[in-house]
């Protein structure tokens, strides 16, 4: 979208397949006969298989809004998307671009736009929530993004709902709130989920969970030659076990793994997701893992939390940048269930790894009062400034208070 990198650069190349002994077929999958183990192609070719893998991925959510189809309208999930943005801007020209919904795609999407140098795109975005990112952050750092955003020239509207898009000539002109009032636009980006695609997997009768395919902890769906991974599946929660609808590139790639691993022999269970993401908008990296506190509760926890401010350098080395990161604990276990990061710098934000990592291994507060983390004043927060562990000292005496 920024210009920065070709669209083939993210494709591996047909040569990778075929130098491993791997033949790649490209066209479309009309049919699964499950009782002969066969596929057919739109093509009209017919593969017998032993083991079937399924990774029919996603397409974007569209809710059902009035003038969702007119020209100008777009949605970002794939390479073609982004291409065909690309295209309207450089045909159309728009002035106004307009984003419904806050999420990360959206403002990653909307940030590089921003910084392209030849052009002076007005931004706005609109958001059904109070503040961006709310599935990742809660509100003492979602306003800090808040505020980030229209320091770098966005207009922001939070609390307000779209409910029309209007055109002109068959092209979008505007959209209209909840409250009646209208925004001029020149283009719309709608991004504001991801629906997987299902058509094949049904047609095959394979057992449907609430949110996809259902697999078992192997990735093994109900037909036991049929393996299904990435975000046509059903994934549940790592902490709750819930089935939950995130879509992610990390886990799906993991999963992939999986499979081949389970072709091969290995029983590696897939433990379930957390939900770990990040984005960079402008000079700010964000990231997140876990619950936030707002979902804790709704999940039935008693979160407890504590926000620190940390550096990325020791403070007389110059250079040094500020971080932020805030983690969630549930009373009852005192057990580490979120995280959440706000860096000037790209280092710390990786940090989020680690959290995860604490999270997935059910650390408590008092184990995370004794973490030791390497330290050099280039490239660590000081000692006495280490914020996990200083968040877990916080989380400490909220619950368990001096004398």
């Amino acid at each position: 979208m920024a210009g920065l990198a070709a669209g083939e650069s993210i494709v591996n190349p047909d040569k990778m397949f075929s130098d491993n002994g791997i033949e790649m077929v490209v066209d479309r999958v009309d049919s699964v006969d499950v009782q002969k183990k066969q596929i057919k192609t739109a093509g009209g070719r017919d593969i017998a298989y032993d083991k079937l893998m399924l990774a029919t991925g996603s397409k974007p959510f569209v809710p059902p809004i009035p003038g969702a189809d007119l020209e100008g309208v777009f949605t970002m999930r794939s390479l073609s998307d982004a291409e065909e943005i690309m295209g309207y801007l450089d045909k159309a020209n728009p002035a106004k671009l307009l984003f419904v919904g806050a999420g990360f795609i959206s403002l990653e999407v909307a940030a590089l736009l921003k910084q392209v140098e030849s052009k002076n795109y007005g931004i706005e975005i609109i958001e059904l929530m109070d503040y961006p990112l709310p599935l990742m952050l809660d509100a003492e750092l979602g306003e800090k993004i808040r505020d980030h955003l229209r320091e770098n020239g966005f207009s922001l509207r939070m609390g307000q709902k779209v409910t029309k898009i209007l055109g002109d000539n068959g092209r979008v002109s505007a959209v209209e709130l909840d409250s009646g009032e209208k925004v001029d636009a020149d283009m719309v980006f709608m991004n504001v989920g991801a629906k997987p695609n299902l058509e094949l997997p049904k047609h095959m009768g394979l057992e449907m969970g609430q949110f996809g395919v259902k697999v078992n902890e192997f990735l093994e769906t109900s037909n036991p030659d049929v393996l299904a991974a990435g975000d046509c599946i059903e994934n549940y929660h790592f902490l709750t076990k819930k089935p939950v609808p995130i879509q992610l590139r990390g886990p799906a790639v993991i999963q992939g793994r999986l499979m081949a691993k389970r072709l091969a022999g290995y029983d590696i269970a897939f433990p379930g997701l957390l939900g770990n993401s990040a984005v960079k908008l402008f000079d700010k990296f964000v990231a997140a893992t876990g619950f936030t506190e707002t979902q804790a509760r709704k999940e039935g926890f008693d979160p407890v939390s504590a926000t620190v401010d940390s550096g990325s350098k020791h403070a007389m080395i110059p250079g040094m940048k500020p971080w932020t990161i805030k983690l969630v604990f549930d009373r009852g276990s005192q057990k580490l269930i979120g995280g959440q990061i706000i860096s000037d710098s790209d280092a710390p934000v990786k940090e989020i790894d680690t959290v995860n990592a604490l999270i997935t291994g059910g650390k408590t507060i008092p184990e995370l009062v004794t973490l030791m983390c390497a330290g050099n004043p280039d490239c660590s927060s000081e000692p006495s400034k280490e914020p996990i562990t200083v968040a877990a000292e916080q989380a400490l005496q909220k619950i368990n208070p001096p004398a």
